[in-house]
């Protein structure tokens, strides 16, 4: 029978590369730290097929069938919320700002914990349960940042920064690229608190998976 625990441990340490990658990435934007995450997230799809490929074979598995499925395919879900978020960053033309890096940092942090966690499945589940907790706190701790994020990019004195008054041409064109620069920012912060979403599912199927082992 295929080691299975192993398969999703060599998953997480993979994640958990692909977020370091990631806050690099927002710690400082080149083109040479967007496109490591991009390669790790390629490899992370590879990875994901080929666990796929080896559970479609096994005819017996240390838990539930489904449960290693989802495993899979969840804790790929989060290096592919990295990737298109760095992918949207260069679309827009936008650079990383303080409330993107602190999410990212806590994503970083929630998928350590999600490695640790299921590196503990096979032998200690006591604290493979606190593990999963620990990831589930990152993804609360990301809202909170998103949700200070959003009040701040909404706040009356910042959008007087960035839309001027006026009624001149100049006045009108500062004021669309203004709003358009807010969007731009909302966009990036939801799609990070999505990515968020995406640790939390991780971290409740591996605490589903302990609750049915113990």
């Amino acid at each position: 029978m295929p080691d299975f625990y192993a398969l999703i441990n060599e998953q997480c340490d993979l994640c958990v590369q692909t977020m370091v990658a990631f806050v690099a990435y927002m710690e400082e934007s080149t083109v040479e730290n967007a496109a490591l995450v991009r390669e790790l997230e390629k490899r992370g799809d590879e990875l994901k097929m080929r666990n796929n490929r080896v559970l479609d074979k096994a005819f017996t598995t240390p838990i539930d069938r489904e449960d290693i499925y989802d495993a899979i395919i969840r804790i790929d879900e989060i290096m592919n919320y990295a990737k298109t978020t760095v992918r949207e960053l260069e679309v827009l033309e936008l650079k990383p700002d303080r409330h993107m890096h602190e999410m990212a940092v806590e994503l970083r942090d929630g998928a350590r914990a999600l490695q640790r966690g299921f590196a503990l499945l096979s032998g200690n589940s006591a604290e493979a349960e606190a593990e999963a907790l620990i990831a589930r706190k990152a993804e609360r701790r990301v809202e909170r940042v998103y949700r200070r994020a959003i009040a701040e990019l909404f706040h009356p004195d910042a959008l007087l920064q960035k839309v001027p008054a006026g009624n001149s041409e100049g006045a009108r064109h500062r004021l669309v690229v203004g709003v358009i620069d807010i969007l731009k920012h909302r966009e990036i912060y939801r799609h990070m608190s999505n990515g968020a979403d995406r640790l939390a599912s991780a971290s409740d199927k591996l605490n589903d998976i302990i609750v049915k082992i113990s």
